[in-house]
């Protein structure tokens, strides 16, 4: 989008005008959901050597080091289908390597904010293969991938991986993780290692903070085959950080919009109402091109449908570092007490976090 100025200099054209993800209908092909099983554009320069664990959380500096090596071991070639090869198929020339003992899949049990992403992300760049041959998504994009290729089709395709990283499973979902879990299986049986963080079920005692026990039990038979690396500390995005931003008028919000290249400008109602006409799948697509998203009105969130699709919103927009300049009420107000001590207040309270982190980006684009 180009952003010339009037012969006076005083201003941008009308080819400036800012786009409208209310006007967005994506259509996102089932080749483009495989392709796209890669860290998001936020992660893609992490490394175990960026992670800065917290001096005070010892638990942060051993979950680098397991990490790494589970990395290191990831090496040798994988033939899809080889599970009597063990879990990994590692095999050199023509006579196959005995797979390593222990458990051959990682899962980082810890808060929000602790940084699991950033440590699942540098595992997939540690992992010595191919990106073709690595897989990187949330258990959300997981299950759309079952869902726009089937069941069989997707133990296919990702047969041949080496590793497959899922974070935030969905343990508040039971339909959807016996689906994943048995797929899980399936592609365990083909040699794949796996990695993944997750969510925690609702009512959970300290704020539900930690799901091992959740999730070794959710997905049963699948549970020898992880070792649990338990990751304590609090959300980084508020260590030390300065606090979110309150709202701008409208007036700003519109003016940051029509002054910022690729900014869209929505109205805060509007585009929850559009949200659900879009599949969640296709939220990443409904932001390609957008370098920052402009709201104006913004109102609490006025049902649990309505909040779980701001949720999956506020995660492509972080995961794609899009900054959220926002007028109306401040981000931690989106939310009821109910929702947000409700089953999956955990989502809410990731979605909050990243939402003010991505309004402290914004800052930027006001002109005071």
């Amino acid at each position: 989008m180009s952003t010339s100025t009037t012969a006076s200099g005083t201003g941008p054209t009308a080819d400036a005008t800012p786009a409208s993800l209310c006007a967005r209908e994506p259509r996102v092909p089932a080749d483009r959901l495989v392709a796209e099983m890669v860290p998001p554009p936020r992660f893609d320069s992490v490394r175990f050597d960026t992670y800065i664990p917290d001096p005070n959380q010892p638990s942060q500096t051993e979950a680098v080091r397991v990490l790494a090596d589970f990395a290191a071991g990831l090496g040798g070639t994988h033939s899809a289908g080889s599970g009597k090869r063990g879990f990994l198929g590692l095999g050199f020339g023509k006579k196959p390597a005995k797979a390593p003992a222990g458990p051959r899949g990682v899962y980082l049990d810890g808060g929000y904010g602790v940084g699991k992403t950033h440590l699942l992300a540098s595992l997939w760049h540690a992992t010595p293969a191919e990106p073709a041959l690595k897989a990187f998504g949330t258990f959300v994009e997981l299950t759309n991938l079952v869902g726009a290729l089937g069941f069989q089709q997707t133990v296919r395709t990702l047969s041949g991986h080496r590793l497959l990283c899922i974070d935030e499973f969905e343990l508040d979902d039971p339909g959807d993780t016996v689906l994943v879990s048995s797929l899980l299986g399936r592609l365990v049986e083909a040699g794949v290692a796996l990695a993944a963080t997750s969510n925690t079920l609702p009512g959970k005692l300290g704020e539900g903070r930690f799901a091992s026990v959740d999730f070794l039990r959710e997905i049963q038979g699948l549970s020898a085959h992880f070792r649990s690396l338990r990751i304590d500390g609090d959300d980084y995005r508020h260590r030390g950080l300065p606090e979110a931003p309150a709202p701008y008028s409208d007036e700003q919000v519109t003016k940051a919009a029509y002054a910022t290249p690729g900014a869209s400008l929505d109205d805060f109602p509007h585009l929850l109402d559009h949200l659900a006409r879009v599949h969640p799948s296709r939220y990443g697509a409904l932001t390609d091109g957008i370098e920052a998203v402009c709201l104006t009105d913004v109102q609490p969130v006025p049902d649990q449908s309505t909040a779980l699709r701001l949720v999956v919103l506020a995660d492509r927009l972080y995961d794609r570092e899009v900054p959220v300049l926002a007028s109306g009420m401040p981000f931690d107000k989106l939310f009821s007490e109910e929702m947000l001590n409700g089953g999956y207040r955990k989502k809410y309270f990731r979605a909050i976090s990243r939402l003010t982190a991505l309004a402290r980006d914004a800052k930027g684009l006001v002109q005071h």
